[in-house]
């Protein structure tokens, strides 16, 4: 099935968009190795 032709400004929505996306996928993960530093840590300091 062939897509219609996207317009410029709905080229760069889609790509601001995406960057939103990623952002946000990248702060999840960012918080999840924060997370996993700490229990680490605390992990270390109760030896």
């Amino acid at each position: 099935m062939r897509q219609r032709k996207l317009s410029f400004s709905e080229l760069v929505n889609q790509n601001k968009q995406e960057l939103i996306n990623d952002r946000q996928a990248m702060d999840k993960i960012e918080k999840q190795i924060e997370w996993k530093r700490e229990k680490n840590n605390n992990k270390k300091l109760k030896r």
